[in-house]
């Protein structure tokens, strides 16, 4: 069997060339105002650094403007609440992402939280995801959501059949998990305290590594023709599930690097200009 490979690389470079025409024709139409995304790093995590410079790249790449902001790593969470409530009561300002993780004396969920439903571009609101999982309209978890995109356009069917999602954290986990169910999949969440994971995992048609433990889903838990989808990265240049052994043998997967990071970042900045065009136009 000659596996699809799920190429996000490729696919999120379509999408920006499609972005482009879309916010040329915005700025036509708003007097040469383009969607502005704030991006909030607290600290001087260079892994994170490194991560909001991509996302201002892409930004620019599509011609839309990003705001980077930075807080020292004493920040209070009451500091951080204020310059999101700054953020969110600035018209010009369409899309907020604070980049995680923070600085452990801030409560970051409370900070998550207080972005508005409006601009939560990246998905990482209760109130987003409650509405998402409530099939209303939110703008999706930028990870889930772009593992989602992915998969619609290389035609996969999702409709029927049966999902493991191995992995239950906020902000991936269980909105993909949630986003699989709204296809009409049947769903499956795993995770630490999951018995005879290797069982579950093996009548999966559809399996998303979202662990974060490197190559922790191994090759011969998969069967035979499934779809692999492996939302890690880690130093070791590798994922969360053992792609290795499995290339000939599954029917699609998506490479790492190059499947889901990349469409990641798409995900963020398309819900930043889908937020633009209600704000302009």
């Amino acid at each position: 069997m000659t596996a699809q490979i799920l190429d996000g690389k490729t696919l999120a470079q379509q999408f920006e060339q499609e972005m482009r025409l879309r916010v040329d024709a915005l700025k036509a139409k708003a007097n040469g105002r383009t969607p502005i995304l704030a991006t909030i790093l607290v600290g001087a995590d260079p892994a994170s650094a490194t991560y909001v410079k991509m996302k201002g790249n892409a930004c620019q790449r599509v011609g839309m403007e990003s705001v980077a902001i930075e807080l020292d790593e004493d920040t209070s969470t009451e500091q951080l609440l204020a310059k999101i409530d700054e953020l969110n009561t600035n018209p010009d300002v369409h899309g907020i992402l604070l980049q995680h993780p923070v600085p452990a004396q801030i409560d970051e969920r409370a900070c998550f939280d207080a972005i508005s439903l409006e601009k939560d571009v990246d998905g990482v609101t209760c109130l987003g995801f409650g509405r998402m999982s409530m099939g209303e309209d939110a703008y999706g978890c930028a990870t889930p959501k772009g593992i989602m995109r992915l998969l619609e356009h290389y035609q996969v069917e999702l409709e029927g059949k049966h999902a493991v999602v191995v992995g239950r954290s906020a902000i991936l986990g269980k909105p993909m998990a949630m986003m699989l169910l709204e296809a009409n999949a049947t769903v499956t969440i795993c995770h630490s305290r999951t018995r005879d994971l290797p069982a579950l995992v093996k009548q999966a048609d559809i399996v998303v590594g979202a662990v974060g433990k490197p190559e922790f889903i191994k090759a011969d838990w998969i069967k035979d023709g499934a779809v692999v989808v492996d939302a890690g990265f880690h130093p070791e240049k590798c994922g969360d599930i053992e792609l290795g052994p499995l290339v000939d043998r599954v029917s699609a997967y998506t490479p790492v690097p190059g499947g889901v990071g990349p469409m990641t970042i798409n995900t963020l900045i398309f819900q930043t200009l889908q937020s633009g065009e209600k704000a302009l136009g």
